[in-house]
């Protein structure tokens, strides 16, 4: 539990001081954050025999958040996407040379990578660009992690002293329903005390926020529990000491951030 508690609080001061440094600490810090994420995926598939194409992926994903990071930065334009393209069938072309029988399996868990962590990603980072295309802001991002957070302890403590009714058992046998709208109460909560210091968005708007960040952010570590279970890991990694893997700590982010994103960008623009 110590060892936990020390890793969280170095890993919190760490991403809030990559939001707080500016636009280009916030980039190089998540696009890390995304490669290293993406890395420990790939090695977590590979533990069933299936053998996706890592470092063709890793490329390709570096530069889909460095084109998601240039069109923020730059607004050029969008035919630059296209050189991704022939990176992208590469994967089909170098599984010709792999002597392997699930050739369409590794193909297609390389491209869930690419949906599952590093879309996400880029969702996020790009809700520090929300409000002005080509200005940074950190408000965005740093509430949704705070509701995130806000969710899991909400969760945790509500679930612990009044969680009755099981919430999604086959995937993962903690979880309650006291614990769900407990958790999505207290992000609610935070959503009303963070509107006094963000006053760019309305706390109406923050508050549903908060209802799919608690929302997706639960489903994401639902998806993340069923992952594991399929593969039998119990971490999807060890970086973390105390927390498992990245993946482990960001599973909730995963599936909403890319929810958030759109809800915001329709209602902002």
């Amino acid at each position: 539990m110590k060892t936990r508690a020390i890793t969280a609080f170095f890993f919190t001061i760490v991403m809030l001081g990559s939001m707080f440094l500016g636009a280009y600490t916030f980039t190089i810090f998540y696009l890390l954050l995304s490669l290293f994420s993406l890395a420990e995926f790939y090695k977590l598939i590979k533990t069933s025999g299936i053998r996706p194409h890592r470092n063709v992926a890793l490329v390709v994903g570096c530069l889909i958040f460095m084109v998601t990071a240039g069109y923020h930065f730059l607004q050029f334009d969008g035919k630059y996407l296209l050189v991704l393209i022939p990176l992208i069938f590469s994967v089909f072309v170098a599984e010709l040379y792999k002597k392997d029988k699930i050739p369409f399996a590794n193909i297609s868990y390389t491209f869930v990578g690419f949906m599952y962590v590093t879309i996400p990603f880029c969702f996020f980072y790009s809700l520090g660009f929300l409000n002005s295309w080509t200005s940074y802001n950190f408000h965005l991002p740093l509430a949704f992690l705070l509701m995130l957070w806000a969710n899991d302890t909400g969760a945790y403590l509500f679930g612990r002293k009044l969680g009755n009714h099981k919430l999604f058992e086959r995937h993962s046998p903690k979880k309650t329903w006291e614990g769900f709208f407990g958790g999505m109460g207290t992000s609610v909560l935070v959503s009303f005390l963070i509107s006094f210091f963000f006053k760019e968005v309305s706390p109406l708007v923050l508050a549903g926020m908060a209802i799919l960040v608690a929302g997706f952010g639960t489903l994401g570590d639902l998806v993340e529990s069923m992952l594991k279970r399929s593969l039998n890991a119990k971490d999807s990694g060890s970086l973390l000491p105390g927390h498992g893997g990245l993946l482990d700590r960001f599973d909730g982010l995963l599936i909403a951030a890319p929810v958030v994103y759109a809800y915001l960008y329709l209602i902002i623009n």
